[in-house]
């Protein structure tokens, strides 16, 4: 299993912690968001790392030259363009294609998820796998009683996305994403036909009628997105009752 970090966004929501480095190397109690994520990869099992670069890319290459996680780190470079969360994955390809499922984690979210259990969950032949919850948001990933993906909604706008057109949905369970997932190789040969950018989100939608992505609920785990300044005193805390062995 190969560890996708999605390192490359802007961090406008991270402002001013973002005017001077990329949100990848935002500290928590004094350890990067990058090195949390990667460590913590590493320890699921994970034998290589992928890491995307854009937004003060050259500052996210000097650290890793700096760092020895334990296993092989690639940089994909996206300072031409940034490609949003598929069109990461896409070009990445090259560091993606082989045998054995990518773990893929956003730079920002931090949790108490047992990474190599979540891993574990990933049923070969399926495209994706989604770690998602209940927690309240504003959009949401709609499943089937079998546990596939069959479409998204934003409930503030009542906007419906499916590939089964809203009349064939049905009655679907509403899950927040997570920002972690695991995804086959299989699955960048499905993205030929989609722009330079694009969100994962809508690839999964444009294939979901065909291939499987299944979503993993894991109850009782803390997931949190550290991209707004306010959460970042949050997340500390969080973080370090992690550490202290608080929360496993």
């Amino acid at each position: 299993m190969k560890g996708f970090i999605l390192a490359a966004g802007l961090g406008t929501r991270l402002k001013p912690y973002t005017d001077t480095r990329p949100k990848a190397l935002v500290p928590l109690c004094g350890v990067p968001l990058l090195d949390i994520v990667a460590e913590r990869l590493v320890a699921a099992g994970c034998s290589e790392l992928i890491v995307n670069v854009h937004h003060f890319a050259g500052q996210i290459i000097d650290h890793l030259s700096h760092k020895d996680y334990g296993v092989p780190v690639y940089v994909s470079d996206e300072s031409d363009l940034l490609r949003d969360t598929g069109g990461a994955i896409r070009h990445a390809a090259q560091y993606i294609k082989g045998n054995g499922p990518v773990l893929v984690h956003n730079v920002d979210i931090i949790s108490d998820i047992d990474l190599r259990e979540f891993a574990s969950m990933y049923r070969s032949g399926d495209i994706a796998t989604l770690l998602v919850s209940r927690r309240e948001t504003s959009r949401y990933l709609l499943f089937g009683d079998d546990g596939r993906l069959r479409g998204w909604t934003n409930v503030k706008t009542g906007e419906i996305k499916s590939p089964y057109g809203e009349a064939g949905l049905g009655q679907c369970a509403r899950r927040a994403f997570s920002g972690i997932h695991i995804i086959s190789p299989e699955a960048v040969e499905l993205m030929t036909d989609f722009p330079e950018k694009f969100s994962i989100i809508d690839f999964y939608l444009s294939v979901a009628a065909t291939h499987c992505i299944r979503a993993c609920e894991m109850p009782g785990v803390r997931v949190m997105d550290v991209g707004k300044a306010e959460t970042v005193g949050a997340a500390e805390r969080m973080y370090s009752e992690i550490n202290n062995g608080l929360s496993i």
